[in-house]
């Protein structure tokens, strides 16, 4: 993808100004996202320019009617609550000059225009229980808005996302094929991954009791997906709306604590390292506590350490599927990016087993 391809794009968009220059933004492992700088009468404003990965979200236009749904509604919300600085809580698209939700550029794809929110920024290392607690925070104020949503019922826009059946039996296929011979090198992870199975049911099992309900739900709580006020540190943007969609309120906390209880990178080596943050999980549960304000079923409160059990385990079992389907998924960065991935998922799994006691104790005193 060349700049000189994007500016065509960008074009497309209403956007006032002169066009100053481009250049990709974020690590995302889906999407291509590229931060767009335009001169409007000597000031200089930023817009987020993203193509959608349709390989991924195979219906790109279904994604953005999602997330159109889900912003407008709790654009709606903030407004009757009187926010003023609405356009830093909520995800703004900018229309084409067509009046357009999105652009496509010559060969099909979906792109979209975000306006930038200044003065903020996402942590891809959660480095103080603060931030935790308050990316958490923004996480159940977003699943809290979105309780009372009615109008039709969200696209699942990758279907079976946290179904961790399905995913634990496209790993066993993935072994079975092994179609980069590499499932030899990988002995001790498959058989970590198979000595869980038994966690990968344990939600699914209660929805299809009736037990625990189904939510509008982000599905991709990484605490980079939320963007925290440079002064004040409150977390006040959800990003990412790619994946909201029918869910369990768990698989959003879950993927809370896989990410914000490890306190070093999704890839890193040093497995010694992967301990988990005990004073991190307690910041996301109250956080998280907060946010959704008593809108949580007792049963739903009785699995947060479980649910973070099962999205690490979920998330490692991903990487380590597409590490042996030949890295077709996840961007990689080195020939066993997915495998270390994987390793670092499934050491703090093993962490997180050894303090569950704890955890689920502290959990237990939250009111």
């Amino acid at each position: 993808m060349t700049i000189v391809f994007l500016e065509d794009v960008i074009k497309q968009f209403d956007i006032l100004g002169d066009y100053v220059s481009a250049e990709p933004y974020g690590n995302g492992h889906i999407n291509d996202t590229f931060v767009v700088v335009f001169d409007q009468g000597g000031t200089i404003v930023k817009y987020i320019v993203q193509r959608i990965n349709d390989n991924i979200f195979t219906e790109p236009v279904r994604v953005m009617e999602n997330i159109i749904h889900v912003t407008q509604h709790i654009r709606k919300k903030a407004e009757a609550k009187g926010i003023e600085d609405i356009s830093r809580r909520v995800l703004t698209l900018v229309k084409t000059l067509m009046g357009e939700d999105f652009a496509r550029d010559p060969d099909g794809h979906v792109w979209r225009c975000y306006i930038f929110i200044e003065d903020s920024k996402s942590w891809d290392i959660i480095e103080t229980p603060s931030q935790a607690f308050e990316a958490a925070k923004a996480f159940g104020a977003f699943q809290s808005d979105l309780m009372d949503y009615d109008g039709q019922r969200l696209f699942e826009t990758i279907p079976l996302f946290h179904h961790t059946l399905n995913r634990f039996a496209t790993l066993q296929k993935a072994i079975q094929d092994d179609v980069k011979n590499r499932a030899i090198k990988v002995k001790s992870e498959i058989d970590f991954a198979l000595s869980h199975e038994p966690l990968a049911g344990c939600l699914l099992s209660l929805q299809e009791k009736g037990v625990i309900p189904e939510r509008i739900t982000h599905n991709d709580t990484k605490l980079n997906n939320v963007l925290l006020d440079d002064k004040t540190g409150e977390g006040i943007c959800v990003l990412d709306l790619d994946t909201v969609m029918p869910g369990l309120s768990l698989y959003d906390f879950g993927d809370m604590v896989r990410t914000a209880t490890n306190p070093v990178a999704e890839d890193e080596l040093d497995l010694s390292k992967v301990v988990v943050q005990t004073r991190m999980f307690e910041a996301i549960a109250k956080g998280y506590l907060e946010g959704t304000a008593g809108a949580l079923l007792p049963v739903e409160r009785e699995h947060l350490v479980t649910s973070g059990k099962l999205l690490t385990y979920e998330c490692g079992i991903r990487f380590l599927t597409d590490y042996l389907q030949g890295d077709v998924y996840f961007k990689i960065k080195r020939e066993a990016h997915n495998l270390d991935r994987c390793r670092t998922q499934f050491a703090l799994v093993r962490s997180l087993e050894e303090h569950e006691e704890g955890l689920v104790k502290f959990v237990s005193t939250l009111s």
